[in-house]
């Protein structure tokens, strides 16, 4: 499938912007995900991290920030639209990571629950900005300028995509956000947004079945006709 006589760029990781009001997602602990030996070890040691944090090793905290903080940041910049409050997003995460480590039971993965937390975060920002701009009766702020993370996506289908994105619904856009531009598994996603892995399949399908119907060009008829 192509536009404008280019693939779908689901690559060109564009970076949509939720516009409609979110709901928290409670960060209670999630089914592990996945199976296998290279899944379980990953588990392992990701509950290995998780209780060197509980034990209050700040190097734990530290190693997490690097195994997670640069895809953090992009996952808060696409729900945010600013890297700047993204950092801020992020350091905020870490400052509650730290004051509700004792309440993460090692049930599922500490880096989902991580995640989970992150977006929470991210949603209360964008509530923030809302009331403010409430109460100080400026115009609802538009979306922000995409981030495309892949040069080579055409100028010209990068826009059509990002306009494309944000008439998506909010789980749509989120979902593929989570999938196609940052990489979670379904299971991973199922998790942070509180929804069964068959739904963020089927999310996803619709996501793109939406984008295809709206990035692709009419069909034109036969030729020579009138």
């Amino acid at each position: 499938m192509g536009t404008m006589g280019l693939t779908l760029p689901w690559e060109a990781r564009i970076s949509p912007v939720p516009r409609e009001s979110e709901r928290r997602v409670e960060p209670s602990q999630d089914p592990a995900a996945g199976s296998g030996p290279g899944i379980a070890d990953a588990h392992a040691e990701d509950l290995a991290l998780a209780a060197a944090c509980q034990s209050g090793d700040l190097r734990a905290f530290e190693r997490l920030y690097g195994l997670h903080g640069t895809r953090m940041k992009n996952v808060a910049r696409n729900l945010l639209g600013s890297a700047s409050d993204a950092e801020d997003a992020v350091q905020e995460t870490f400052l509650k990571l730290q004051r509700s480590i004792a309440s993460f039971r090692g049930q599922s993965s500490f880096a989902t629950w991580t995640y989970r937390i992150l977006i929470n975060t991210c949603y209360d920002t964008r509530r923030s900005r809302m009331r403010k701009k409430e109460v100080s009766g400026e115009e609802t702020e538009g979306s922000p300028r995409p981030e495309p993370r892949s040069p080579g996506a055409h100028p010209s289908l990068r826009l059509a995509l990002e306009r494309a994105l944000a008439t998506l619904t909010r789980h749509q856009r989120e979902v593929f956000l989570l999938y196609e531009v940052e990489g979670f598994r379904h299971a991973e996603i199922a998790a942070m947004l509180v929804m069964t892995e068959t739904a963020s399949k089927n999310t996803l399908f619709q996501a793109k079945k939406n984008l295809r119907q709206m990035l692709e060009p009419p069909r034109s008829g036969p030729a020579g006709a009138r």
